[in-house]
């Protein structure tokens, strides 16, 4: 089995509830496994907060349909409990042609319940509706009879005459209520424009996943839950993947990769950094913000997403890791900077308020805040060999982000294009030095081990 908690749309509660069940479940001391639909990197943190293991996601874009049957396979059955977050409204997805047909729920959560062949719990906010709830739970219901819809929580529920009003508009339909949430005004996830704020910026966190288990021991039937939770062993696809891993021979030494991991960068997929040691990395974690240096006898650097321009001031001020970075790109160190890594090797940021903070200057442009939302799954074709990857690949990833770059490079690593149609989105990427591949295109390389394989074949050279 395995539940999948779904939302009739964006903004419902399916966060909440998500926490609420990994919560109450691990203070029952159940080994719980959760995976997330879609791109996202701060939810995952959010679930791996609760649990201690790390989330999954499953997003066929970025990966296959393959890789994510193999992924939830293999890692859902190394647990007693397994769990799916998924995104946005249940058939809110993408175009894409399959099976000679159009499609647009792929990369939706409704596509990965069938390909898991999960059952759905659907999230429905109540908060601004009474007998219109069976509408909409009936809609959800019939629209594909290949989605099994187990049952409803009912969310931001306002007081008992209220909840009976619903319990009576929902009845006809037997559909099960399997959580009833009360408003909560002292449940509260802060958020910002790219999502909720991450976990490392929240020090009252543990208080407010204490108050989500004190409110999931209540607010759901376990009885019918748990059974529907119990994660089962599943019979593993055909292996995915461009290339096989080939890892180093045992007796090499390994090849060490500094990692920036702290409040301004922490976007990282745990796919990417298990294949890096799986091929043979050591993998050392510092802090540009904190640490006065880059880690000792490293060969490469990876810099991940996140939110530099909120500590702008800070790594401005850490002026000596910024010298110790340009140094080590401009001696070759071969180095990824993905979207918040890219703006860090910018030669500043200038943030929302229009002030400029130093970088570490190694690209010729700056990053500059504003309203517009550049958001959306990117068809990537390389226009150049580069650090990742040979000339005229072709790549899936993401962009999520609120900056923009003053100059535009003049050997871009990429063309891109929308995903789900062939609109061009311009030129993008600095590759320039050689060393360098630096990309607001977020990559999953889950189905392209040749990614990670090259990346530390560049290191080892360099060492």
């Amino acid at each position: 089995m395995t539940l999948v908690i779904a939302g009739e749309r964006s903004g419902v509660g399916k966060t909440t509830v998500t926490l609420t069940l990994l919560a109450s479940l691990r203070r029952r001391d159940r080994l719980v496994q959760s995976f997330k639909v879609g791109p996202d990197y701060i939810d995952p943190m959010f679930h791996q907060h609760v649990t201690g293991r790390a989330c999954r996601n499953l997003d066929p874009v970025l990966t296959s349909e393959v890789y994510v049957q193999q992924c939830f396979a293999r890692h859902s059955q190394l647990s007693e409990y397994a769990l799916v977050e998924g995104v946005m409204g249940l058939f809110d997805g993408i175009g894409h042609e399959q099976e000679k047909q159009k499609s647009t729920d792929f990369a939706s959560t409704a596509h990965i319940a069938r390909l898991l062949d999960l059952p759905v719990v659907l999230v429905i906010d109540c908060s601004r509706l009474s007998g219109s709830v069976a509408a909409i739970a009936h809609g959800y219901q019939s629209f594909d009879p290949r989605i099994k819809i187990a049952g409803v929580v009912l969310n931001r529920v306002g007081s008992d005459r209220h909840l009976s009003l619903l319990k009576d508009s929902l009845e006809p339909l037997q559909l099960p209520i399997l959580g009833v949430l009360r408003r909560q005004d002292n449940i509260t996830i802060p958020d910002r424009y790219l999502g909720l704020v991450p976990t490392a910026e929240l020090p009252q966190l543990n208080a407010l996943i204490d108050r989500l288990a004190d409110l999931g021991d209540t607010c759901f039937d376990w009885q019918r839950l748990l059974p529907l939770l119990k994660s089962k062993p599943l019979p593993y696809p055909p292996p995915c993947g461009k290339l096989k891993l080939h890892p180093p021979h045992p007796s090499s030494s390994p090849v060490r990769i500094a990692i920036a991991r702290d409040r301004a960068f922490n976007f990282y997929y745990q796919d990417n950094l298990d294949l890096l040691q799986q091929l043979g990395a050591e993998i050392v974690f510092w802090s540009p913000l904190e640490d006065a240096d880059i880690p000792k006898d490293v060969q490469g650097m990876y810099f991940g997403g996140g939110f530099p321009e909120v500590f702008a001031q800070q790594l401005a001020e850490n002026s000596s890791v910024r010298d110790a970075v340009k140094t080590a790109i401009l001696k070759g160190m071969p180095t990824v900077a993905e979207c918040g890594g890219l703006m860090y090797l910018c030669e500043q940021i200038i943030d929302f308020e229009g002030k400029s903070w130093l970088m570490a200057g190694v690209l010729p442009t700056s990053a500059v805040m504003g309203g517009r939302l550049t958001l959306g799954y990117r068809r990537a074709v390389a226009l150049q060999d580069n650090l990742l990857v040979k000339a005229n690949t072709t790549v899936y990833g993401h962009e999520f982000h609120r900056s923009h770059l003053t100059l535009t490079p003049t050997q871009p690593l990429f063309e891109t294009s929308r995903y789900d149609c062939e609109e061009n989105m311009g030129c993008e990427g600095w590759g320039l030095p050689a060393n360098v591949h630096a990309s607001y295109v977020h990559l999953h390389w889950g189905e392209s081990g040749e990614i990670p394989q090259q990346f530390l074949k560049e290191c080892r050279t360099y060492a």
